[in-house]
């Protein structure tokens, strides 16, 4: 689970590098959505790792 995690923060990182020029109007608004789409993904990724640690009875389960 943690690699998927791994790759999908990577993923987000290289697409926020590519929009880290973006200022005004359209383009600024577009990065926005991204943003916001990131951080959704990632709450998911850590819902459902906190759901499958749950479901296998672990100690911890934080993700």
């Amino acid at each position: 689970m943690n690699h998927i995690i791994t790759a999908l923060q990577t993923t987000f990182f290289i697409t926020i590098l590519g929009l880290a020029g973006c200022s005004d109007g359209p383009a600024e608004d577009a990065g926005e959505r991204v943003d916001e789409a990131i951080t959704d993904v990632q709450n998911k990724a850590e819902d459902l790792c906190e759901k499958a640690k749950e479901n296998l009875n672990a100690e911890n389960e934080n993700c």
